[in-house]
């Protein structure tokens, strides 16, 4: 199975602490690829080197077989890289379906020239509005479309971030703790939604994840981080048992 997105021995330095040291990783075409480790081990950083926040100091970032490193965040989410955040980033006095609405690519009607025509951009608003309705139904969050996003649960507005992802036709999802703060039962529903969307639209994932009594049993492959290196990586039972993850995550 070919590689979706590629890191090659990737190193980034702020000041004298080394947060990545020659990380060399890839996430598969509709997999979902998992990042562990202890706090301050590089997972973030990663993450924001690969969507474009943080260039790499050394090293490279391929995606699709382009060579992305460097790029700055809105080239490469134009290109189909998205991420979402620990704490969603959400217009919390907007309702459900405005808030999907809003982080849609194109929106002619926002335009200024093409404001005053509405035949132009009319089609195109009704159109989006069938597209936040499926996702929202994909998310089962279709009977709260009308409800302001502060009236909902910490877990249903990590659902509606991802759902604000899907508006832009993403084909590589980041994922930054989407289960942090979330009871069990729900944090399992989340990574079902996550599963279904993976299969339904030919996604990829790449997740940063402390939990792993919930997430593991979905992911297909895992890598584990320890001060700026991979220490560890395969299946996730196989990484589990390595002495490596053992010693830094766990603290053994």
């Amino acid at each position: 199975m070919r590689d979706l997105l590629k890191t090659e021995n990737v190193k980034k330095k702020f000041g004298g602490v080394i947060a990545l040291n020659g990380v060399s990783a890839s996430v598969k075409k509709r997999t979902l690829t998992m990042i562990i480790g202890p706090n301050g081990s590089g997972k973030t950083t990663l993450i924001n080197v690969i969507s474009g926040i943080y260039k790499p100091d050394e090293g490279k970032v391929e995606y699709n077989g382009l060579d992305i490193t460097g790029k700055p965040p809105h080239e490469i989410y134009k290109m189909g890289i998205v991420r979402t955040f620990q704490i969603p980033l959400l217009f919390t006095n907007l309702t459900v379906l405005e808030n999907l609405l809003v982080a849609a690519r194109i929106n002619e009607g926002e335009r200024f020239l093409n404001a005053i025509f509405k035949t132009k951009w009319l089609k195109r608003e009704e159109e989006l509005v069938e597209k936040a309705y499926r996702i929202l139904e994909l998310l089962n969050l279709d009977h709260l479309w009308n409800q302001p996003v502060f009236k909902l649960s910490g877990g249903q507005m990590k659902l509606i971030e991802i759902g604000r992802a899907l508006m832009s036709n993403p084909r590589l999802v980041l994922m930054d703790e989407p289960i942090a703060g979330v009871n069990p039962k729900l944090a399992h529903e989340i990574f079902d939604h996550i599963v279904q969307l993976k299969n339904k639209l030919s996604l990829s994932f790449l997740i940063v994840e402390h939990r792993l009594d919930v997430a593991l049993r979905y992911v297909n492959y895992v890598y584990a981080m320890h001060r700026g290196k991979i220490v560890a990586e395969g299946k996730p039972e196989e990484v589990l048992e390595n002495p490596e993850v053992s010693k830094a995550y766990l603290g053994e």
